[in-house]
């Protein structure tokens, strides 16, 4: 009798262990199928829902219209810029900017804090258009650069201004950024003007 019960349960945990080992190869399969459908797919990624017309991103590159965008985005908020809020104005560029040229661009944004701080100077800028190569991975935006003492404004120039930027993975970081001369304004070029 007891090896009629012993016999049973052997056949049962054989059962079982069959069962388990068919289970394991089906999900070994499973998973080598969708890893290589993963690594063979363009990925792709929505980005900001509240705008005009879709965007996405893949591992080919930028779109033109992303760029410009991140553009519109960027020298707005590096250009706009009064000293109450010197500290944000830093830490949002600097989310902006690329790994590799983080510390380029950290010490040229301190340069300019140090030299704002404490001042009644605030910048303004109004864009009047855009250019952009997704292929070069540079965009220029050119508009009026208006410079304020307080409420009373000293200074409004026309200037045009070029964004370096550089495509890692995913994430298009800020590379550099220039004021580029024009007759109408024949100074030096000023980086992070």
């Amino acid at each position: 009798m007891l090896t009629h019960i012993s016999h049973e349960r052997s056949q049962s945990l054989l059962r079982q262990r069959n069962l388990l080992a068919l289970t394991s190869v089906a999900l070994g399969l499973a998973l080598v199928v969708t890893g290589g459908l993963a690594a063979t797919r363009d990925r792709e990624v929505v980005l900001v829902p509240t705008i005009a017309k879709p965007l996405s991103i893949s591992k080919s590159g930028v779109s033109a219209d992303y760029l410009e965008l991140v553009t519109r985005d960027a020298s707005l908020m590096l250009l706009n810029r009064s000293p109450e809020g010197l500290d944000y104005w830093m830490a949002q560029i600097l989310e902006l900017a690329s790994p590799a040229h983080h510390g380029s661009l950290k010490a040229e944004l301190v340069r300019i804090v140090e030299e704002q701080r404490g001042s009644d100077v605030t910048q303004a800028f109004v864009i009047k258009g855009l250019i952009v190569d997704p292929n070069k991975l540079t965009s220029e935006v050119h508009g009026t650069l208006k410079t304020l003492v307080g409420a009373q404004v000293i200074a409004s120039d026309e200037r045009r201004f070029r964004f370096d930027w550089s495509y890692q993975g995913l994430r298009l970081g800020l590379a550099g950024f220039t004021q580029i001369n024009t007759p109408e304004n024949p100074e030096e070029n000023d980086d992070a003007e």
